[in-house]
């Protein structure tokens, strides 16, 4: 597996527009969820690529969820996005996310990007890929890492993201030091699959 760095995105850009199905569409449910819905209700949105298959996003899946639920809806929604070849990828297909987001009970949608269209859009390359913008003037506030230590909670001596996050609801200007989110690549479709 390859292992991928974040790209460094311009603070101060635009959120993309996205309308993407929720992982209940598997059962049905055809609920569509777009950028405006995070953007109306809180002051802070975080839009994290990640996936089930990849060993660095599952290291740090249980800390992003309690991330989320440490902040009231109006401070912070959070939306996973899956955007790998499920072709290739079986463990990233819709209904095995859909009991992935079960299981772990993320507490925040899981939505699926099956063309890679927001993917592309935001300039996601590997999962985790973590955005978080600032809802009032719909800009990226900070792009980069979890924490400073992917594999090991124990570990974890700077927690960056939260940092960012308590930032932009105290209204402080970006973090000057936004260091890249480390993983695996997003899993284009064309590409041959990569050997383990």
């Amino acid at each position: 597996m390859a292992l991928t760095h974040s790209e460094s995105g311009s603070i101060g850009d635009s959120m993309p527009s996205f309308t993407l199905q929720g992982v209940e569409s598997v059962e049905g449910d055809s609920r569509s969820y777009s950028a405006g819905d995070f953007l109306r209700q809180s002051k802070a949105v975080l839009v994290a690529f990640i996936c089930n298959h990849c060993p660095y996003a599952r290291a740090i899946e249980d800390r992003l969820i309690a991330l989320a639920r440490a902040y009231s809806r109006d401070q912070l929604s959070v939306v996973g996005i899956c955007s790998n070849d499920a072709s290739q990828y079986p463990e990233d297909a819709p209904k095995a996310l859909l009991l992935r987001w079960r299981e772990k009970n993320y507490g925040f949608p899981y939505l699926l990007d099956t063309d890679q269209e927001a993917a592309r859009a935001f300039g996601a390359v590997c999962t985790p890929d973590l955005f978080l913008f600032k809802s009032k003037d719909r800009v990226l506030y900070y792009h980069g890492r979890l924490d400073d230590n992917w594999k090991d909670p124990a570990a974890v001596t700077k927690h960056d993201l939260k940092e960012a996050i308590d930032g932009l609801l105290a209204s402080k200007p970006p973090p000057r030091e936004q260091h890249p989110s480390i993983g695996c690549s997003i899993k284009w479709k064309g590409e041959p699959k990569e050997s383990l």
